[in-house]
């Protein structure tokens, strides 16, 4: 088994195969996010009676599975391999979205957030996409794999709300019944395209020769906070806004098509930068990039707050899918100064959890916030965030400079 995953790296060929794959697969079974934002607050919205505090609900519960499916995934991989686990997350899928369709059809609110958060527990298998075509690719192609599956994750962007767009009312007068029978047939396309990807199982390696400092310890680093909290702040605040933006443009008096094109734009901006995010941080620093995204999130609220047109709604999500690229990938690279090769799976793993926790009751807050506030409060409230995370990249500077003061 051993010498199999050796001899992967010496030709490529395979890894090109697998990243090709992965990327298809990502475009298509990755659309399903992109499907949930666009319709989960809109369906919720008219499914629920005279308190729409809970229309955001469902987006919540999506996020809430991907939390809760974040370590069981790197469980299941490791123990039955890449392909196994990636295919049964897609079986779940085709499962989820015709049990979305189904409450959809039924007027079945809880039925319908159910069916969203066993989805979004299939997205923590999606997420795994681009580190599994890297596991089979030399040293030389590996970014290129993984910016293949990025582009999947453009791609995903465009053909969810597409794919919102021209099902939605392929069954009225139940309007986006058909949009989630349409997800589960993105779903069962993924499936087959992921039974053709092959991903050698590494050695295991025990506990005794892993080594590693306790997880504890990794989390009190003064790097590991800054880096979570700018993670968690940046990855939170857009889907606090995110999640509001298309209840506040039909409130607005614009249609369900604008909604879902202004989403796609947004989803465009959040992965379409991811080309050369990574040359941007090793030119100018992974703190002054967060710092950037996090100035772009600001910029999205000043937007937002200067006018109620289809132009200001759409530019204000270009900003917020900007300021999430910048800012959520630039704490990544931040976090990974704080954790040794050994750490890297439970230092992630710990991380990835308090993000998608606080993503999932920010998208949770949005809807009642928006119900109670409007669409105002929404943007103000991330002017605080922001200056935060500052505070916390400027202190963490000044630390860092006197610990190496007096080394």
């Amino acid at each position: 088994m051993t010498a199999v995953f050796k001899d992967s790296f010496v030709d490529d060929r395979l890894a090109r195969r697998n990243a090709l794959l992965l990327a298809l697969a990502q475009a298509v079974g990755g659309a399903s996010a992109s499907i949930v934002i666009a319709t989960g607050p809109l369906i919720g919205y008219m499914m629920l009676g005279a308190d729409k505090s809970l229309a955001t609900l469902p987006v919540s519960a999506m996020v809430l599975g991907t939390a809760f499916g974040t370590i069981p995934a790197g469980i299941i991989m490791h123990r039955f391999g890449r392909r196994a686990g990636f295919m049964g997350a897609s079986a779940l899928s085709v499962l989820s979205g015709l049990l979305a369709a189904y409450a959809i059809f039924r007027n079945n609110f809880p039925l319908f957030a159910l069916a969203l958060c066993i989805g979004g527990m299939t997205g923590a298998f999606v997420q795994q996409y681009r580190f599994a075509a890297a596991d089979t690719a030399s040293n030389a192609f590996r970014p290129r794999a993984i910016s293949w599956v990025l582009a999947g994750g453009v791609l995903a962007g465009i053909i969810g709300p597409q794919t919102v767009i021209w099902t939605r009312e392929l069954f009225e007068p139940i309007l986006f019944a058909g949009t989630y029978l349409a997800q589960a047939g993105l779903a069962l396309f993924a499936f087959f395209l992921l039974a053709f990807i092959r991903i050698p199982r590494p050695p295991r390696i025990s506990h005794a020769e892993a080594g590693g400092r306790p997880l504890r310890q990794i989390m009190r680093q003064p790097r590991f906070i800054v880096a979570a909290a700018c993670g968690i702040c940046s990855y939170a605040l857009m889907s606090l806004v995110m999640t509001a933006t298309p209840l506040a443009m039909i409130g607005c008096g614009l249609s369900e098509t604008d909604a879902a094109l202004g989403i796609q734009w947004h989803v465009l901006a959040m992965f379409g930068p991811s080309f050369f995010t990574g040359n941007l941080i090793a030119r100018f620093g992974r703190e002054r990039i967060v710092s950037i995204g996090l100035a772009l999130l600001a910029g999205c609220s000043i937007v937002a707050l200067t006018g109620i047109d289809l132009a200001h709604f759409w530019s204000a999500l270009i900003l917020l899918g900007v300021g999430w690229n910048f800012g959520f990938i630039g704490a990544t690279a931040m976090l990974a100064d704080a954790y040794r090769p050994e750490e890297r799976n439970m230092a992630q793993s710990a991380n990835d959890f308090l993000v998608f926790g606080f993503v999932a009751a920010a998208s949770f807050s949005s809807g009642a916030l928006l119900n109670q506030f409007g669409w105002e409060t929404v943007n103000y409230l991330v002017f605080p965030f922001v200056l935060l995370c500052l505070g916390l990249l400027v202190w963490l500077a000044v630390a860092e400079k006197k610990t190496l003061t007096t080394a």
